[in-house]
Protein backbone atom coordinates (compact mmCIF):
# COMPACT_ATOMS: atom_id res chain seq x y z
CA UNK A 1 0.00 0.00 0.00
CA UNK A 2 2.97 2.47 0.64
CA UNK A 3 3.89 1.86 -2.89
CA UNK A 4 1.27 3.19 -4.22
CA UNK A 5 0.67 6.57 -2.17
CA UNK A 6 4.60 6.78 -2.89
CA UNK A 7 3.28 6.29 -6.84
CA UNK A 8 0.82 8.32 -6.31
CA UNK A 9 2.44 11.18 -4.84
CA UNK A 10 5.11 10.93 -7.54
CA UNK A 11 2.22 11.53 -10.19
CA UNK A 12 0.95 14.55 -8.73
CA UNK A 13 4.41 15.77 -9.19
CA UNK A 14 4.74 14.82 -12.60
CA UNK A 15 1.31 17.14 -13.05
CA UNK A 16 2.74 19.98 -10.94
CA UNK A 17 6.34 19.43 -10.49
CA UNK A 18 7.08 22.38 -8.13
CA UNK A 19 7.27 25.29 -10.48
CA UNK A 20 10.11 27.06 -8.62
CA UNK A 21 12.02 24.35 -8.92
CA UNK A 22 11.50 24.30 -13.11
CA UNK A 23 13.63 26.08 -15.51
CA UNK A 24 11.46 29.25 -16.57
CA UNK A 25 11.56 27.94 -20.49
CA UNK A 26 10.39 24.48 -19.81
CA UNK A 27 7.80 26.67 -16.76
CA UNK A 28 7.06 28.78 -20.31
CA UNK A 29 6.73 25.98 -22.97
CA UNK A 30 3.94 24.16 -20.50
CA UNK A 31 2.34 27.57 -19.07
CA UNK A 32 1.98 28.72 -23.52
CA UNK A 33 0.63 25.41 -24.19
CA UNK A 34 -1.48 24.74 -21.51
CA UNK A 35 0.25 21.68 -21.47
CA UNK A 36 -1.15 20.39 -17.66
CA UNK A 37 -4.74 20.34 -18.93
CA UNK A 38 -4.25 18.38 -22.11
CA UNK A 39 -4.10 14.42 -20.66
CA UNK A 40 -6.41 12.54 -18.11
CA UNK A 41 -4.99 11.32 -15.41
CA UNK A 42 -5.30 7.73 -15.78
CA UNK A 43 -3.17 8.51 -19.23
CA UNK A 44 -0.33 10.70 -17.23
CA UNK A 45 -0.01 7.64 -15.22
CA UNK A 46 0.45 4.86 -17.55
CA UNK A 47 3.07 7.62 -19.28
CA UNK A 48 4.70 7.95 -15.96
CA UNK A 49 4.93 4.23 -15.85
CA UNK A 50 6.18 3.93 -19.05
CA UNK A 51 9.04 6.70 -18.94
CA UNK A 52 10.35 6.62 -15.12
CA UNK A 53 9.84 3.13 -14.41
CA UNK A 54 8.93 -0.52 -16.17
CA UNK A 55 5.24 -0.76 -17.70
CA UNK A 56 3.04 -0.14 -21.03
CA UNK A 57 0.90 2.63 -22.28
CA UNK A 58 -2.17 2.02 -24.03
CA UNK A 59 -3.21 2.75 -27.64
CA UNK A 60 -5.91 5.16 -25.55
CA UNK A 61 -3.33 6.97 -23.47
CA UNK A 62 -0.74 6.84 -26.23
CA UNK A 63 -3.24 8.83 -28.52
CA UNK A 64 -3.88 11.23 -25.40
CA UNK A 65 0.30 11.78 -25.50
CA UNK A 66 0.71 11.81 -29.27
CA UNK A 67 -2.30 14.72 -28.89
CA UNK A 68 -0.16 16.64 -26.05
CA UNK A 69 2.23 17.44 -28.44
CA UNK A 70 6.30 16.32 -28.33
CA UNK A 71 6.62 20.17 -27.19
CA UNK A 72 4.64 19.54 -23.86
CA UNK A 73 5.87 16.27 -23.71
CA UNK A 74 9.60 16.96 -23.49
CA UNK A 75 9.07 20.16 -21.57
CA UNK A 76 6.87 18.16 -18.80
CA UNK A 77 9.64 15.37 -18.59
CA UNK A 78 12.26 17.82 -18.17
CA UNK A 79 10.51 19.38 -15.20
CA UNK A 80 10.28 16.42 -13.74
CA UNK A 81 13.40 15.52 -14.08
CA UNK A 82 14.10 18.91 -12.47
CA UNK A 83 12.68 17.99 -8.82
CA UNK A 84 14.69 16.87 -6.41
CA UNK A 85 12.71 13.56 -5.60
CA UNK A 86 14.38 12.55 -8.98
CA UNK A 87 18.02 13.07 -8.65
CA UNK A 88 18.93 9.88 -7.89
CA UNK A 89 17.54 8.89 -11.38
CA UNK A 90 19.52 9.09 -14.69
CA UNK A 91 18.36 11.47 -16.55
CA UNK A 92 20.10 10.04 -20.01
CA UNK A 93 18.17 7.34 -19.75
CA UNK A 94 14.72 8.76 -18.65
CA UNK A 95 15.11 10.88 -21.70
CA UNK A 96 15.94 8.27 -24.11
CA UNK A 97 12.85 6.16 -22.44
CA UNK A 98 10.88 9.33 -23.09
CA UNK A 99 11.75 9.56 -26.68
CA UNK A 100 11.66 5.47 -26.81
CA UNK A 101 7.53 5.93 -25.42
CA UNK A 102 7.03 9.06 -27.99
CA UNK A 103 8.16 6.74 -30.97
CA UNK A 104 6.43 4.19 -29.66
CA UNK A 105 3.15 6.01 -29.55
CA UNK A 106 3.20 7.51 -32.56
CA UNK A 107 4.23 4.13 -34.61
CA UNK A 108 1.26 2.50 -33.11
CA UNK A 109 -0.64 5.83 -33.27
CA UNK A 110 -0.01 5.71 -37.50
CA UNK A 111 -0.60 2.17 -37.58
CA UNK A 112 -4.09 2.62 -36.36
CA UNK A 113 -4.76 5.47 -38.87
CA UNK A 114 -6.56 4.60 -41.84
CA UNK A 115 -4.64 4.95 -44.75
CA UNK A 116 -5.05 7.50 -47.29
Amino acid sequence: MASLNVYSALVVLFLTCGAAMATKENDQIIKDNNCETKMGLPSVLEAFTSIFETGTISSKCCSELVGLGKVCHSALVKRTLENPLFKDLSPARIIAKSIQTWNNCLALIDSLSPSA
